[in-house]
């Protein structure tokens, strides 16, 4: 008896074939054919990027609920736990590599590129006869070709924004431990609190960018410091946008009792998500607004 009630717990649970994938493929097709489109200046093409997000949504949106429904009707076993842990890990290496992408292009410009068009000695040509006023400043606010702008302070919105996103993480991990003690209206209200500092973080970042725009006429044209600042900034405000969005449905799962403390991996996950971008945002804090 013992035996055939293991064998039935590893049982691995197989899903109904599902379009979603599919849906899936079309959004992202659609979302990086608008977004290009907006970037190159094609502002009506650029609706698409709209219409793929909405795709987006609706796949994702579908699809967790459905993950949801059975995951709280008993079909997933140890082992799919363990797959979606490994998935859960992978997810975040590859997010590593995406912003590393983005950090080696700023310290490519910053300890090579700018050398180079300054003049070094072995670049002293590039210097004097292509941008021979040019001073190899950074963050860069005039452009050989002439343009200026202004760089961004770190002890403005910036350093605002990391105290909220460090203190975050810490209601986080204080929610997270009122789970496993089985402390529900403290792991409610500290994964709401959670969740409302990611929307603060938002707000914040968007009066920057306003700010940026309006009265420092630092754009994502504004050379290479303006669009390596709004590149990294950027991406990482849309993940923190993710997160946050995470974490609501997270706070709505608590409320209706979700989690336990031997089965919540969903949390989790959630909280893996969000302590990643605390990380890399204090890597960005240090190396795109201080140094």
């Amino acid at each position: 008896m013992s035996e055939q009630t293991n064998t039935e717990y590893e049982k691995y649970y197989v899903p109904e074939q599902s379009k979603l994938p599919f849906i899936g493929s079309i959004g992202l097709f659609l979302t990086a054919f608008g977004a290009g489109n907006m970037v190159q200046g094609n502002y009506p093409e650029g609706y698409i990027l709209y219409l793929g997000l909405a795709v987006l949504v609706y796949m994702l949106s579908t699809w967790w609920a459905a993950t949801i429904r059975e995951s709280m009707s008993g079909l997933y076993s140890a082992q799919m736990s363990r797959s979606f842990r490994q998935g859960m890990l992978w997810f975040i290496t590859s997010e590593v590599m995406f912003f590393a992408a983005f950090f080696g292009a700023l310290f490519y410009v910053r300890i090579l590129v700018m050398e180079w068009l300054g003049g070094s000695s072995n670049n002293a040509a590039t210097h004097e006869f292509l941008w021979p006023e040019f001073i190899p400043n950074w963050p860069m606010e005039k452009t050989p070709a002439g343009e200026t702008t202004q760089g961004m302070g770190a002890w403005g919105l910036p350093a605002i924004n990391t105290a909220i996103l460090l203190f975050s993480s810490f209601t986080l991990t204080i929610a997270h431990h009122a789970l496993i003690e089985k402390n529900r209206a403290t792991l409610i209200q500290f994964t709401a609190i959670t969740a409302a500092l990611g929307v603060i973080f938002m707000g914040l970042q968007i009066w920057e960018y306003i700010h940026a725009y309006t009265e420092m006429g630092l754009t994502l044209g504004s050379g290479i410091y303006g669009s390596t600042f709004f590149m990294l900034t950027g991406f990482h405000g849309l993940h923190v946008t993710v997160g946050t969005i995470f974490l609501i449905i997270l706070t709505i799962r608590c409320a209706k009792g979700h989690f336990t403390p031997q089965d919540h991996f969903a949390y989790e996950a959630g909280a893996w998500y969000w302590h990643f971008v605390d990380v890399v945002w204090v890597f960005l804090f240090i190396f795109v607004y201080i140094l």
